[in-house]
Parts: C-alpha cells; structure tokens; sequence
C-alpha cells in the first residue's frame, strides 16, 4: 500500500475546505484535499457571500474573478412578499410587502462606510465549487483527489494517520499528516473523534427545487432576490409558501434559472417527484401552463447544531463539521470560509516553526463563540416566517379563513389600513435577516490570539443592524480608504496573507525600527505602516484617523486574518521590547 505525507489533509471539498485549501497555498502550505464525490453537488445551495467573506477572498486575490462570475449586489437589493406572480383571483398577483435588503437602496450609505464591499454578491455554490476548485488546483502547491473516500483515522502526538481510498480504482493509500481540518460536514471524522453536535437537530422539513422557466412577463423590478409567496389557497400548513429566489444569468427579470425553498410533510412519499415537484411550483407561482425545466431538487433539514469542542488532539473542525445553521441570514457557508481563514494562517505559522501549537487551541475559543452567536441569530431569523404568516391571516390548515382574512387585508376601507399598518410593523422583524449588517462585519474574537487592553466592546445593535468600528483587540480591523502608491484603497489591504502588521499614526514613529527588531528577532513577517498626513500611505480626508482610537504616538498590531491583536495609545520606552514580548505571547512562542 502506498504511503504519502503531507503537512494538512482536508477531508470534503466543499466550499469550506476548498477554501481551506487556497488559503494554505497561498501562504506556501502543501495540503492534500480528499472529497468522496467525483463532482461538486448540481445544487445551488447557499447563494450569497457576505461582505466579510468578500474581504476574506480579496485578501487572497479573488475579488476579480468573483465579480465577474457573480450576480452584482444591485439585482440583490430587494425582498417582496407576494401572493402569487399568476392568477387572475381577487387576492392574486398582489404584493404585500417589500424589504430594502443586503445594503441597497437607504441602505447604501451604511453599508458603503463599514467594508469595501458594498453589497453582498450573489454567487450560488453550484458555481463558486466549480470556481474555487479550478483556483486551487491552478495555484500549484498541495493536491486534491475527488471520488475519494476517507476510511480510517488515528493520531498520536506527532501526526494524523488517515486511510483513504480512491473509489474508482480501489487504491488505498495511507496518508500521514501534522494536522487534519474536517470540513465534510460531520459525515466521517467527526464520529470518528467523538464529535458531538448539540442543539436543534429538525426545526422543519424543507425541500429545494432547482430549475429554469422564463418569468420575465411576472416581475416588473430588476432589484429583487428574492420573492416569498404566502397565499391562502391550497394547503396553508405547507405548499401555500415558498421562497423563489434568482440564480441567473441574466440577473436582471429575464433570469432564467431559480431556486425555490419549500416546507413539505415529512415522510411525504411524492416529495421527490419530478412530475409532482413541476406541478407544485405551477401551483405556487399560479401559472398552469409554466415550461418549467427541472435541473435538480434536494430535501433538507433546518437544523442548528453547533460542536461542543472544535479541537480534537490533532484534528480540527470546520464549517458544516463544526456548525449547522438554517439558510436565514446565509451565515453557513459564510461562516465555514470565516473558519478556513482563522485557521490557515495558524497552520501556517504552526508549520513554519514560527509559532507554537498553542495557538491552535486560539482556532476554537474564537470561532466557536462566533458559530454560537451565528447558530442562534439564524434559527431566531428562521422563526420570523412563524410571525408574519399569521400577520397576514394564514391559519395553517384553515384555508377559508385565511382567504377571508387576506380578503380583509387588502380591501380599501378602516379595517384594511388597519391590517396593512400593523403588518408593515410585524415585517420590520424581517430586517434582522436581510439587513444583518453588524452580523457580517461586526463579530469578535473576546479571548484567543490578542492581548486585552481592557477596554469595553462598543455596545451592539441588539437587531444586528448597525455595525461600531473599533480597534479594540479581538476585533476586524475598521475600514477607511487610504491613498497608497497612487490608488485608493482599504485600510484592510494593508494586511498581506500570512503577514502580521503594526500600523502607526506617522512616518519616523519609533514604532517602526521596533517591529523590524521584534520580527527579525521571532523569525515572523511583520510590516510596519505609517498611515498619517505624509509619506507613503495617506490617511484621505482622516478616515482612518476618525477611527483608529489612538494617537500618533501609539501602534495598532494587526494579525493575518486582518484581526487586531493589540494596541497601545502611547510611545514606550523600549518599544522593540515591548513588541517581543507581544509577539511572544500572541503567537504562544
């Protein structure tokens, strides 16, 4: 049997561990991915990057390719709810609400200031694991084998032993490996290591419809993402709601490729038929005649499970192996390539001699906090439907009434004003799911790999709506555009992949020669910055002097992750010193 070794095995190829394979090769790190499947799931699944993950891949040198594969923020800037798009009833084609969504429209300002991503962009797996697989094995460091299977596991002090076998040949091969990142969504190597995933395991019975139809005729807004129907004909309890959402190209109302979410009963034998879907989507759009062509359907669960521990000796959970969320908000995809970043440039350092394995045990104590948070806003944001079904008259099982009520709802008189005025009050709930601007780029890290400086955090928005910059340890760094060579760009492209950084308010700033003895005395990769009135990076218009929280005396150190790390508001007396020791103790050395 043939025996390899390799520094990190990833086990699953999905997009946490396709992005965990990009972020270990760019900072020079071989890894061999194994995916038991031979291609990537036909399912659209997550669509959105959020604007942190967006950063994230910039970071990496993704941006351009992603923009051009994927659907601009401006045709995701709108939610409606409606009855139906066809129809010719008296409460037919009727538009009952409309949300502004993912910083469109009032929203823009807000979104603009606090990321250099306005907007979310629309990207639906179905591509982007195409897309991120086609990067990876270009980039030319590490491997990855498909329709290969992971059988046995073990570690001991020194190394991961893995067997896995390739399904089409039947060749086995043992792999030996300083780590392992399990990004397989808890299929294999979770139960292997005793992974327990603990929260809600079935809050509903969903189904996902992939297919193509030309609605163009039914839409009159290019902006919108997302079309949720509640309609009191049929069966309220189930097919009477549905969420269609746009996958395109085109993106605009000519997009011929959709999605729909729906709840179905569970064990319901016809849930899996295409004839049947074909004829519940005619059903729910109100359009008998639609040409529909079926691309795909899967059933889910909504869960929201999180683990109890993320290390395990050796191993380390990621992304769906760590953490279950429903698709409200979109914090699961988002979250496992957040978890990828956090812990890439820990291997990195790990690997290199460059920091100790201590600073793994950082990967749970942040991220953990974070997928806690992100598990019970998703499930929280899941239950608003439980909400504004009833707001408008749904009675699950209870049709006529429903049709009454909606009746009531949309008649010109007392009562309707009154309806319409109090739903208008119930959806705004929705807001904490489709205007979630803190829950993106507002999260984090309260102990790991910083140095506390005792300083409160900034309050937070209880609706997760408006996001505080900060410096303040543990937190993304603030976004402010900055002039550097003669282009504009972020305060977050300061900070290089695998690269630490101390940013200082001027150029000649003792700070400077100290991180350069700090960094050649600890072996690591530190950039000192002058971000001020002068020299090579300018603070425009003191966007960043407006929220950096320090004077020019002081230094802000900022990990690879774009994390600050520690910060001080003043000189020191022997600040080459100084920064040793916070290297040291940050990087566990």
């Amino acid at each position: 049997m043939r025996e390899i070794q390799v520094p990190v095995l990833i086990v699953g190829g999905g997009g946490c561990g396709l992005s965990t394979f990009i972020f270990l090769s760019s900072l020079g790190i071989e890894s061999l991915l194994v995916e038991r499947h031979q291609r990537p799931s036909p399912m659209p699944k997550a669509r959105g990057l959020n604007r942190r993950t967006l950063e994230v891949l910039r970071q990496h040198g993704l941006e351009d390719e992603l923009r051009d594969g994927a659907m601009p923020g401006g045709y995701a800037s709108k939610i409606r709810w409606m009855t139906s798009l066809g129809g010719d009833g008296p409460i037919d084609r009727k538009t009952l609400y409309e949300l502004e969504s993912f910083g469109g429209g009032s929203l823009s300002a807000e979104y603009e200031a606090g990321s250099p991503f306005g907007k979310i962009l629309m990207y639906p797996q179905v591509r982007l694991e195409p897309y991120l697989r086609g990067r990876g094995e270009a980039m030319g460091v590490g491997q990855m084998r498909f329709d290969t299977e992971l059988l046995e596991l073990s570690q001991d002090s020194n190394e991961v032993r893995a067997l896995i076998r390739d399904r089409a040949t039947d060749e086995k091969t043992l792999v030996r490996a300083r780590y392992l990142v399990a990004a397989d969504a808890g299929r294999t190597v979770g139960p292997i290591v005793g992974s327990r995933l603990q929260g809600t395991a079935i809050l509903k019975e969903m189904i996902t419809v992939y297919f193509r139809a030309d609605l163009e005729q039914y839409f009159d807004d290019d902006q919108l993402s997302t079309t949720i129907f509640v309609n009191p004909e049929g069966d309220t309890a189930f097919w009477g709601s549905g969420a269609l959402g746009k996958i395109g190209p085109p993106y605009d109302r000519t997009c011929r490729e959709w999605l729909l979410h729906s709840s179905v009963r569970a064990g319901d034998p016809e849930k899996f038929d295409d004839a049947t879907l074909t004829a519940r989507i005619r059903e729910l759009l109100k359009i008998p005649d639609l040409a529909v062509e079926l691309l795909g359907s899967a059933p889910w669960t909504g869960q929201g499970l999180l683990a109890e521990r993320y290390r395990f000796g050796r191993v380390f959970l990621a992304g769906d192996s760590a953490h279950r969320h429903p698709p409200a908000t979109g914090l699961g995809l988002n979250s496992g390539i957040q978890d990828a970043h956090n812990l890439a440039w820990k291997l990195a350092l790990v690997l290199k001699g460059q920091a100790g394995d201590s600073l793994l045990d950082s990967y749970e104590s942040e991220r953990r906090p974070v997928a806690q948070r992100n598990v019970r806003w998703a499930l929280f944001a899941f239950s608003n439907a439980q909400l504004t079904g009833p707001a408008m008259g749904i009675i699950p099982g209870n049709p006529e009434e429903s049709r009454a009520n909606f009746q009531a709802l949309l008649a010109d008189d007392d009562e309707g004003r009154a309806r319409r005025t109090r739903l208008e009050h119930v959806m705004l709930v929705n807001r904490t799911e489709f205007q979630a601007n803190d829950l993106e780029i507002g999260f984090w890290y309260e102990q790991g790999a910083l140095i506390a400086d005792g300083t409160p955090a900034p309050p937070r928005d209880p609706l997760g709506l408006h996001y505080m910059p900060t410096t303040r340890p543990g937190h993304r760094l603030p976004h402010a555009w900055i002039g550097r060579q003669g282009a504009i760009v972020s305060t977050l492209d300061l900070v290089a992949p695998g690269r630490l950084v101390l940013l200082v308010g001027q150029p000649g700033s003792p700070w400077i020669a100290a991180a350069g003895e700090a960094g050649r005395a600890l072996g690591v990769d530190l950039d000192a910055i002058a971000v001020g009135d002068r020299g090579a990076v300018i603070d425009r218009d003191h966007a960043w002097r407006r929220q950096r929280e320090i004077g020019d005396a002081g230094a802000i150190l900022v990990r690879p992750d774009q994390h600050v790390a520690w910060r001080t508001a003043q000189a020191d007396a022997d600040p080459a010193a100084m920064l040793k020791q916070v290297l040291a103790t940050i990087l566990g050395r």
